[in-house]
């Protein structure tokens, strides 16, 4: 579920922004799987660290006075974790996702 607050222009700015600024992070890992079937190969690919993604992200949200607030709860009717993400904006705008975690 989507909600934000009543006004959403500053934060919709400073978010378009942000959005220029990111940039893909380094493919720096690589790893191999291998393949169970003779008569296929191993496969490798190259990955960027979680950690190297988030710090791109924290820092053009950060240049334009974005914070980021995660929580959790469960819903015991659903019986599912509820994972809630905040984007708080330095004007106190804020925009908020909710999903459901298996």
């Amino acid at each position: 579920m989507h909600s934000s607050s009543e006004t959403i222009g500053a934060i919709a700015g400073a978010l378009a922004k942000a959005q220029g600024q990111l940039t893909n992070p380094e493919k720096s890992l690589s790893a191999t799987i291998r393949s169970p079937f003779p008569r296929e190969g191993d496969r490798t690919f190259r990955y960027a660290s979680l950690s190297s993604g988030l710090d791109i992200v924290r820092k053009a949200l950060g240049q334009q006075q974005i914070a980021t607030i995660q929580t959790t709860a469960f819903d015991a009717d659903a019986g599912l974790i509820r994972l809630t993400t905040v984007l708080a904006h330095a004007s106190g705008e804020w925009i908020s996702s909710d999903w459901p975690v298996c």
